[in-house]
Order: C-alpha cells, then structure tokens, then sequence
C-alpha cells in the first residue's frame, strides 16, 4: 500500500468517524459502521486506530482546531478596532455552528453522559480559551478607556455570545412544531439569527 493510499483511507475513516460519532454520539457510534461508511474492512479501521477512543479523540482534535483558527482568525486581528474584532468573532463562532449543526448537541451530550469525555474537551479547549479571555479583557478595558464601550466582564460576555449563537441550533428541531406553519426557511433563519446577535451585543456594549 503507498504512502497516498494511507493518506486516503485515513481520511475516509475520519470523515465517516466524524459523522458516525456527531449523530449518534460516543457510547452509540459503532467501528463496524464507521469502517462500513469509509468503505474498509473492520481489520484496516483498527490498523489506522487501534481503539474507539482513540479515533474519537482525532475528531474531537480536529473539530477543536476547527474552531480555534475561526475565532482566532478574527478575533486575533491586533489591526482590527475591538469591537469589529468582536464583531467578526461573534460571525466566525455562528458560521461554524451552521457548517456543523450537529456540533452544538454532540458537545452537550457528550458532556453531560460521559466525565471523562467532558475532562478530554475541556483539556483541549481551555488552554487557548484562558489566553483568548486574558488577552480580551485587556483590549475591552483598553476601549472602554477611551470611551468606546461600556465597562465589560469579557468571561460574562463570551458566555452570552456563546448563548445566542448555539441556542438556534440546539432549539432549531422544536422550532418547526411550535410555530407550525410560520416555521421560518432554515437558512433565512440562521442569517436573521445571526444578524441579530450581532446587533444584540453590540447594543449591550456599546455606549449610547
């Protein structure tokens, strides 16, 4: 087998992991299912990842990653006035929530049934996350100094975006039987939603 051919079943293996573990979770994501997708034998998954939890933990690296350079990407712009900064990141953070919607429950799930799961996640995303804070806190203290925003507890404020940005997409499968006929089209959904957490945060931290 060359080089490129294990290079390409590598990444059949963890593209059909990836979608095996986002819709059904970890305790119910099946190798013999994920090997059946990528189109190898069960014996060739395991030559690649040697255990389950070993191929979990790819997917849960890769889509941290994912994660990390959207956000960094935009909120990591020095050049940037802060609030564009934020402005940005708020989008990055909700544009990668509509290219992976089976994230936001995958996460939830995921922590709540499984410790150890929640201690491999929080290992993964914290160290960046405390920096990111860090380092924001200074520029928000910063901008409010020079009277651009109000006095702001950035920890608060990640949070509440966080909130109005995974919220529609945890929510969005009830949404269609509790409005009935006024169920929204999904993607003109999302854009207004998006839009209008944008507009949300910007009244709350800037000074009228």
């Amino acid at each position: 087998m060359t080089e490129i051919e294990k290079t390409d079943n590598e990444q059949l293996i963890l593209k059909a992991a990836e979608q095996e573990f986002l819709t059904k979770g970890y305790d119910g994501a099946r190798t013999t299912s994920i090997a059946q997708k990528a189109g190898v034998t069960h014996a060739m998954l395991h030559y690649y990842f040697r255990t389950k939890k070993q191929l979990f933990d790819r997917i849960i690296e890769k889509t941290v990653e994912t994660f990390k350079e959207a956000i960094l990407a935009a909120l990591g712009n020095p050049n940037m006035l802060f609030v564009d900064r934020l402005k940005d990141g708020i989008a990055s953070q909700f544009d990668i929530m509509v290219a992976n919607p089976l994230l936001p429950r995958f996460f939830l799930n995921a922590t709540i049934s499984s410790p150890e799961l929640y201690d491999l996640l929080y290992e993964r995303i914290a160290s960046f996350v405390k920096v990111l804070i860090v380092d924001l806190q200074k520029e928000a203290d910063a901008a409010a100094e020079r009277g651009e925003i109000e006095k702001t507890d950035i920890q608060v404020l990640l949070i509440t975006i966080m909130s109005l940005n995974v919220f529609p997409f945890i929510a969005y499968p009830f949404i269609g039987p509790v409005m009935g006929e006024m169920n929204p089209d999904r993607e003109k959904f999302l854009a207004e939603r998006k839009a209008e957490n944008i507009e949300l945060i910007m009244k709350r931290i800037i000074k009228q």
